[in-house]
């Protein structure tokens, strides 16, 4: 096994470090040479892997992007096989997400509020953002919603409001109440029956 392999590749702790610490204090925040120093690589190397800092905070969103799309899958399947169900269970995500030691909110949501419109981070949480929307809806149609598009935006928007708060007032009840405006939401507005 090489001293690479054995501490994990340059590329991983380069990226491990930005999702650490961009999370935690901000793309604008943290240096390339912070990164640098904290992931114990070279210069040379964090730049061959990362000519331009937007291409790290690219990775960073990607990771992002795959571990809370996996929490909402995996909330939605534990709460049954009904799609219905599913559609207010993947609040239990934001339950987990807003508990957690060290939460600062949707780091979608922060990372659009820290970049220019257009640029390709902005667009890259504009497409993270319309493929929860576009999970949602294909849940809500095949829970037999009235008007799916409706109940994704509005599922949406409650999640992205309950990630909000764990940012802003971090109140404990918020995921919970967010959870019963989606099953309030699913059942009367929509003609759909969770269980």
């Amino acid at each position: 096994m090489t001293t690479e392999t054995a501490r994990g590749s340059a590329r991983d702790r380069i990226t491990e470090t930005a999702f650490r610490l961009f999370y935690a204090h901000g793309l604008r925040a943290v240096g390339v040479d912070t990164i640098i120093a904290e992931s114990d690589v070279a210069k040379a190397t964090f730049y061959k892997h990362f000519p331009r800092k937007d291409d790290l905070v690219l990775a960073y969103l990607d990771k992002v992007d795959t571990v809370w799309q996996g929490q909402l899958r995996a909330a939605a399947e534990a709460a049954g096989p009904a799609p219905a169900d599913q559609l207010v269970g993947l609040f239990d995500a934001l339950r987990t997400a807003c508990a957690r030691e060290g939460y600062r909110g949707c780091a979608f949501l922060n990372a659009a509020a820290e970049s220019a419109a257009g640029s390709p981070v902005h667009r890259r949480t504009v497409r993270h953002k319309r493929a929860v929307r576009a999970w949602v809806r294909d849940l809500a149609e095949r829970a037999g919603a009235s008007n799916p598009d409706a109940v994704a935006l509005g599922l949406t928007l409650l999640l992205d409001g309950g990630l909000a708060d764990g940012a802003l007032e971090a109140a404990p009840g918020v995921p919970d109440a967010a959870k019963a405006a989606a099953r309030l939401l699913v059942t009367q507005v929509n003609s759909v029956s969770p269980q």
